[in-house]
């Protein structure tokens, strides 16, 4: 390719990063907020989180995109650029899957340390910032690693609307050379080396949290050892006798 397409194949690759980042920060803002509603005690407040999750998780993230590129400017007089109306759609959309991580998550805390936290007179927002969530975030993020993996997959589909994203710009590039093998198999390795990057740093963001609250890998491996070890007589290391 020449270097005038090479480029824009390089602000590709910058638009969907923007795209990215954007709608990853909506969709964990949405994940938390609506996922900790989910477990509030007031049924309304668990009604409307529970209507909002089906909703968004129910409908295509196309039409979705569609719908705000489309319909909003219409209904509401609202015009957004693609760039602002792709974030918006993709993080309402993959914030409902997020708030089901949230809510298990949390839920899978032990309800001992719930009631710790009320035998200390906590209020439910101190309950949930200093027992309830460091202990349920490092779980949430295997699943949020996946979960950004298939949104970046997901900034994609905005080439509908004409933005300028790596999907638009590959194709751009593929109509200028009539090359579809070589350019689609370009954009299959950058969308892998994203996604490579995110997984990387979500393991090692696991890792780190994982280890602020006892829970390190390796330390959680070595107690698995320790209690088969104990409870089948067979030693951890070695394969001796206990």
């Amino acid at each position: 390719m020449t270097p005038g397409l090479w480029k824009l194949v390089l602000e590709g690759v910058w638009t969907t990063l923007q795209l990215l980042v954007l709608s990853a920060l909506l969709a964990t803002t949405v994940s938390f907020t609506v996922g900790v509603a989910r477990t509030h005690r007031l049924r309304t407040v668990r009604f409307l989180a529970g209507f909002y999750t089906e909703v968004f998780r129910g409908t295509s993230a196309l039409v979705m995109i569609f719908w705000v590129f489309f319909v909003l400017p219409v209904a509401f007089g609202w015009q957004l650029v693609p760039l602002w109306a792709g974030t918006l759609a993709l993080g309402l959309t993959y914030g409902a899957y997020g708030t089901e991580i949230v809510r298990g998550a949390l839920n899978a805390v032990d309800p001992a340390q719930r009631e710790g936290g009320v035998a200390l007179s906590f209020t439910p927002w101190q309950r949930l910032r200093l027992i309830m969530l460091p202990q349920a975030v490092p779980e949430m993020i295997p699943s949020f690693c996946n979960l950004l993996v298939e949104l970046l997959k997901g900034t994609a589909l905005v080439s509908i609307t004409g933005m300028g994203d790596l999907a638009f710009s590959g194709n751009l590039v593929r109509l200028a050379l009539q090359e579809s093998a070589h350019i689609y198999t370009y954009l299959l390795l950058i969308y892998f080396a994203i996604a490579f990057v995110i997984t990387r740093l979500m393991r090692g963001l696991e890792k780190r949290l994982k280890a602020g609250v006892g829970k390190d890998p390796g330390t959680e491996a070595s107690a698995r050892e320790l209690k088969r070890a104990r409870t089948t007589g067979v030693g951890a290391a070695g394969g001796g006798v206990a």
